[in-house]
């Protein structure tokens, strides 16, 4: 995704899956992925990654 480029300066990798699956992952942690509702926005994607690499607050 060019806006994670963008606007977090990281690249993304695709990984090819099968039967539907979309999944974001930041490590081995899932942080975004789509659900019975559809996919999850762009923005959604960018905030839960973003979240992911800051860690938890304090």
């Amino acid at each position: 995704m060019d806006v994670l480029r963008e606007e977090l300066g990281i690249e993304a990798r695709l990984i090819k899956g099968h039967g539907g699956i979309f999944e974001v992952r930041v490590g081995d942690r899932v942080v975004a992925k789509k659900t019975f509702s559809g996919f999850p926005l762009e923005d959604e994607v960018v905030r839960a990654v973003e979240g992911a690499l800051n860690g938890p607050g304090p």
